[in-house]
């Protein structure tokens, strides 16, 4: 506000562009970050962690219920599972969890965001935490200058012919009257964004994500310790918000081979020497054991003895007689 840096001092709407233009900052990092996706697993790998499971379990009597896939991993003398993902085929690494939003396991998983349209993960929560903490101070910022702004215009002339003296935006509303409804809209607004604030300050103190706060990961019946909290907050909050990075371990320039592999047979045309496929059953004639994914018709085979014309025709339309049957007809 003009006003306020005329009256104040300049350096107050300067530091509200500096807060907007981190918060924003922190925002678009969080967006467009990775947030700690970990990769599915390959056909192969996924047959080999299928035959290991098969080896560990034995063969389960039919009618039976398979016994969970779990595999026990011990941090700080305290055991710990690490959970079979169905639908990435890999057992998930500790305190990560699959979203069902993104379709992705996400190491050290917090929550989907919505208004970030992200994942919170690994990678980007110390960026969602410096967004969620710079937007509560640029509100509560935007607050107290607004009431600073109305308590000083009230002292000189008064709160009513405050309201009534120079227009602002719209021809009918002064600009004190638009100051008291930012005066509002940051008063509701604070409980959220200050509440969240606080909130995500008290998991990162101990070293918890949502996740595991909202399942009662570590505050449940059986009242078993984090076992990733050092039992200091200034060490939990410099391992959450200063720790190193992990790279990430997506490719995001690489291609799927099988999917191309895949196109390029579907395109080329067969050969001469190329075996037909069998011819496919009717329905309820499939072989035991094996099921039928899809039914490919072969394109019909053009012979030796077919002429010019014939070749090509196209399939389905009719033989046109030719001008020296006709004749001979007649």
């Amino acid at each position: 506000c003009r006003y306020l840096a005329v009256q104040l001092s300049p350096a107050i709407p300067v530091f509200a562009a500096v807060l907007f233009l981190f918060a924003m900052a922190t925002l678009l990092r969080t967006s467009f970050s990775d947030p700690g996706v970990i990769p599915r697993a390959l056909p192969d790998e996924a047959a080999f962690i299928e035959m290991e499971i098969e080896a560990t379990n034995g063969t389960v009597p039919q009618g039976q219920r398979p016994p969970p896939r779990i595999k026990n991993f011990q941090i700080n003398n305290q055991i710990v599972k690490l959970k079979y993902c169905y639908t990435c085929k890999i057992f998930r690494p500790p305190r990560a969890s699959h979203c069902s939003i993104c379709d992705n396991c996400v190491e050290r998983f917090d929550h989907h965001c919505p208004w970030v349209g992200n994942c919170v993960g690994k990678r980007n929560y110390r960026y969602f935490y410096l967004f969620i903490l710079s937007l509560s101070l640029l509100t509560i910022y935007i607050f107290t200058f607004n009431i600073v702004y109305v308590a000083l215009k009230s002292l000189k002339i008064g709160f009513l012919n405050t309201l009534k003296e120079t227009p602002g935006t719209y021809p009918s509303m002064s600009l004190t009257v638009l100051t008291v409804l930012e005066v509002l809209i940051c008063f509701f607004t604070l409980w959220s964004v200050v509440g969240l604030t606080g909130f995500h300050t008290f998991l990162v103190a101990l070293n918890q994500t949502t996740n595991e706060d909202i399942k009662g990961s570590w505050t449940g019946k059986n009242r078993v310790q984090n076992p990733y909290s050092h039992g200091n907050i200034v060490k939990n909050c410099c391992e959450v918000l200063c720790g190193p990075l992990p790279p990430s371990v997506l490719d995001r320039r690489g291609i799927l081979q099988q999917e191309e592999s895949t196109a390029q047979e579907g395109s080329c045309p067969r050969g001469p020497g190329t075996q037909e496929p069998p011819a496919t059953q009717g329905p309820g004639q499939a072989q035991e054991g094996h099921s039928v994914l899809s039914l490919q018709v072969p394109a019909p085979c053009v012979s030796d003895t077919e002429t010019p014309e014939e070749k090509q025709r196209t399939p389905g339309e009719l033989p046109v007689p030719s001008l020296d049957a006709g004749r001979a007809e007649h």
